[in-house]
């Protein structure tokens, strides 16, 4: 590499640290009522509503317009500029709190020393200190990864038009994960750095994969996106019980009341798709009881992969 290509690469890094973790709007954030557009209760619950019932609206109005069920509306690329653009946002959303993260801790490490329960890097991730405020980088990309929810929620219309289908599941997913995100700001909720990691980066595979899908490239003969999910949940509850075990044992992580309701909220969530994999899997092998069981299964992973263009 010559000199001129190692100092592009070093100016290159530079901004890259500059404009995702060291910028002043970044490192100066404060969640506030005032301030952060979004950040109030009577949005959050009035946005929500605004979903369910424009997503009902929709559904009602298309059963009523067309006689045809499997008839599609045409939407066009809108599907893949929609996966493309949440592609992006999650891999600039997961690089900025990483490289924010690291920033956080090697500023305010110092503190954790002389505090009375010493903090290392890790539990940091998974247990804020007590007294912990919505304020600096994390926070400002956890509020990037909260208005990216709304945005989300747009996938809940292109399912309506081209199916014909209002899907529970998905409404009640969008909503808590809204909600969900909502709670993290708002109480500065521990265990949310670990969890938007591990949301932002399966979310880029699989708003890649749909851009590639929509695009009209092969896509996979075993269900992919439902496959993912499956990691996401892994790794969620597995950060979940992080959580409560140093709760226990450190005596008190900032914002257990919100996490203790953000659990509650993610283990219907894990109900319902619980029930929605093996309700799939046991409707394939129903229809082909003298199927062999080789048969059977690539008949599950067939409909797995029709039924996750849902989700």
């Amino acid at each position: 590499m010559s000199k001129s290509e190692g100092l592009g690469l070093m100016t290159l890094t530079r901004a890259v640290l500059y404009y995702l973790s060291e910028h002043p709007s970044m490192v100066g954030f404060r969640w506030s009522h005032s301030q952060s557009w979004g950040s109030t209760w009577s949005f959050l619950f009035s946005s929500i509503a605004a979903y369910l019932a424009l997503s009902l609206l929709l559904h009602s109005a298309l059963l009523l317009l067309f006689r045809r069920r499997d008839r599609p509306v045409p939407l066009g690329p809108l599907p893949a500029v929609h996966s493309l653009l949440m592609a992006l946002i999650s891999v600039t959303t997961f690089a900025g709190i990483l490289l924010s993260s690291a920033a956080e801790i090697r500023d305010t490490r110092w503190m954790w020393r002389r505090s009375r329960l010493a903090t290392t890097p890790f539990q940091w991730f998974l247990c804020f200190p007590l007294g912990t405020r919505p304020s600096g980088r994390v926070f400002f990309w956890s509020y990037v990864f909260y208005l990216s929810r709304f945005f989300h929620m747009v996938r809940t219309f292109f399912t309506i038009l081209r199916r014909r289908k209002l899907s529970f599941a998905q409404l009640f997913n969008h909503s808590i994960l809204t909600f969900s995100s909502f709670l993290w700001l708002e109480f500065s909720q521990s265990f949310q750095v670990l969890s938007i990691l591990c949301t932002t980066s399966v979310y880029s595979v699989v708003y890649g994969y749909r851009f590639w899908t929509a695009i009209g490239l092969p896509s996979a003969c075993f269900p992919f996106v439902v496959n993912c999910q499956i990691v996401l949940l892994g790794c969620n509850l597995a950060c979940h019980v992080g959580v409560l075990l140093l709760q226990l044992i450190k005596g008190g992580c900032n914002g257990i009341g919100a996490w203790v309701l953000n659990s509650v909220l993610n283990g219907a969530i894990l109900l319902i798709f619980l029930n929605f994999y093996f309700r799939t899997h046991k409707k394939s092998s129903s229809s082909h009881p003298s199927s062999p069981p080789a048969s059977a299964e690539a008949e599950a992973e067939k409909a797995a992969v029709v039924k996750e263009k849902e989700l």
